[in-house]
């Protein structure tokens, strides 16, 4: 069995090995703190903004979670508990999986970066709005026409180590991904003020292409990690380079060299959602790969050697129901938020909420 296989295989159930950190909660309210132990550290498990309307993004700026809602509001949470900063509803298309979805601030100024489905005449689009933090985060748009649906809207932000912002654009259910002149089946690279980057390699916003629906964008290195959904079958982890193509809709998984392979895919599908790379205080995790499942309802930990998967591990097991996004705090703890009310989940009482990982 070649590893890909295995890698594929494991994607179906969790053996004893990678069930870890399963806690309870199904069925019932979602648990407001717990612990677990992970090798011979003790984690605590608790959740620290609850009530929540489908959270899909978090990041901190000053010592304060933001958190963008698929409703199209911004939320600032503090204390445990969370207000409205911006609400966006009225130009929000929130349909599908459609809505205000990434979130990212700039590293220097007062700006932040969302990625925002709107009503573009007859259909959908997305586009991603610049934010004016001290001036009632006002917004203007920076790249708008992105082809939309209410599937495969992409919506991931990120910024790079260089200083550059990327976004993941779905195929919104449309020809064009082996095209490198449209928007979708895409990640795109742009400059801080919404230019393309000039470094991109067919003079436009297009980074790389051939995707179906691009999620997680995590950096680690200097190299973009990222994650995507398949159609039934290889969900993939990939490692993104400009100007390469990853094969949809001609290939899902392996292409014998055709096109850019995945370092692993999944078969069953899982669903992953946002993904990170761990640098916080439970030493066994750091330096780990992680990403959030809807499908398989866990958070997956991930251990590379350079390019290659070495381990494996299942977290919160049906404990909190869908999970979407993890991303870091300014202590390093890892948080987690949960996607039970967007139709698709179980909502329990106190959904949908931001679960935090911390050492005991």
């Amino acid at each position: 069995m070649n590893r890909r296989t295995y890698l594929a295989g494991i994607g179906a159930a969790a053996s004893a090995g990678l069930a870890g950190c399963t806690l309870p909660g199904v069925g019932g309210p979602a648990p407001e703190t717990t612990t677990t132990t992970v090798g011979e550290q003790e984690i605590v498990v608790e959740s620290v903004v609850t009530d929540l309307e489908v959270p899909w993004d978090g990041a901190f700026r000053d010592g304060d979670l933001y958190i963008t809602e698929r409703s199209g509001r911004i939320v600032r949470a503090r204390d445990g508990d969370h207000e409205v900063v911006l609400d966006m509803g009225d130009s929000t298309a929130a349909r599908g999986e459609g809505g205000l979805l990434g979130l990212v601030f700039h590293p220097d100024e007062e700006v932040a970066y969302t990625y925002q489905t709107y009503s573009a005449g007859s259909g959908l689009a997305n586009r991603i709005l610049r934010h004016d933090i001290a001036n009632d985060w006002a917004f203007e748009p920076i790249l708008d026409g992105i082809p939309g649906a209410t599937t495969h809207d992409g919506g991931r932000l990120a910024i790079g180590p260089e200083g550059a912002l990327y976004a993941t654009a779905g195929d919104a259910r449309q020809d064009g991904p082996q095209d490198t002149s449209t928007l979708n089946g895409k990640v795109l690279r742009l400059t801080l003020d919404g230019e393309p980057d000039p470094d991109n390699p067919f003079d436009n916003e297009v980074f790389t292409y051939g995707h179906r629906n691009p999620q997680g964008l995590a950096f680690r290195d200097g190299e973009l990690f990222s994650v995507e959904h398949g159609p039934d079958h290889s969900d993939e982890i990939n490692v993104l380079e400009a100007g390469n193509n990853y094969g949809w809709p001609d290939v899902m998984g392996d292409s014998d060299g055709e096109f850019t392979d995945p370092l692993a895919s999944y078969t069953p599908t899982i669903a992953p959602g946002g993904a990170m790379f761990y640098d916080g205080p439970i030493t066994q995790w750091q330096g780990d790969f992680f990403f959030g499942t809807l499908k398989a309802t866990h958070l997956r930990r991930i251990r590379f050697d350079g390019r290659e998967v070495v381990e494996q591990e299942q977290l919160l097991v049906d404990a909190f129901g869908r999970l979407r996004t993890p991303f870091s705090g300014p202590d390093g703890d890892l948080y987690v938020t949960t996607s039970n009310r967007d139709g698709r989940g179980a909502a329990k009482s106190g959904d949908d909420r931001i679960i935090r990982l911390r050492p005991a």
